[in-house]
């Protein structure tokens, strides 16, 4: 994967997910706290999950290897909220990718996963299968609006 690569598929995860968020952010605070039968119990949930990955696996991009999540990484109240935590956390991401060049995108990083468990990978080898992560759970999400009656934003206008 080089350089160009690894922002466009950035761009597009942050797109997908701010639609997502915009979504999110039509719908009453309650809508998203409902229980749901899916890997987790709430959107809201859900929508913490995609944020406290997107959180963990930048600090390890850093160097850093946090052995749980910070308190207040939750996701709580509104859409808005979640956009707004996802916006910082665009532009912390991207400026990461942004100053990597060429070279950075096969940089070694090793880390603990949170568990503790020690980890090596070469360069953002797991951008992909996190993209795919989040892309399952954005889908998860879009479900249980499409469930409440909300329109998702799923179109690609």
């Amino acid at each position: 994967m080089n350089l160009q690569d690894l922002q466009t598929m950035i761009d597009y995860h942050y797109w997908a997910r701010d639609r997502l968020f915009d979504a999110l952010s039509r719908e009453p605070p309650s809508s998203t706290t409902g229980i749901w039968a899916a890997a987790f119990k709430s959107i809201r949930d859900t929508v913490t999950h995609i944020y406290a990955a997107e959180w963990a696996w930048h600090a390890r991009w850093r160097g850093q290897s946090p052995t749980a999540f910070a308190a207040g990484r939750s996701i709580s109240g509104s859409g808005r909220a979640a956009q707004r935590r996802g916006s910082i956390m665009n532009r912390k991401c991207g400026a990461f990718v942004d100053g990597l060049g060429e070279a950075g995108v096969e940089r070694v990083i090793e880390f603990r996963l949170l568990a503790g468990q020690c980890r090596r990978i070469t360069g953002l080898a797991d951008a992909p299968a996190r993209r795919h992560h989040a892309s399952y759970h954005r889908g998860q999400v879009t479900t249980m609006l499409r469930q409440i009656g909300a329109q998702p934003g799923s179109r690609w206008t």
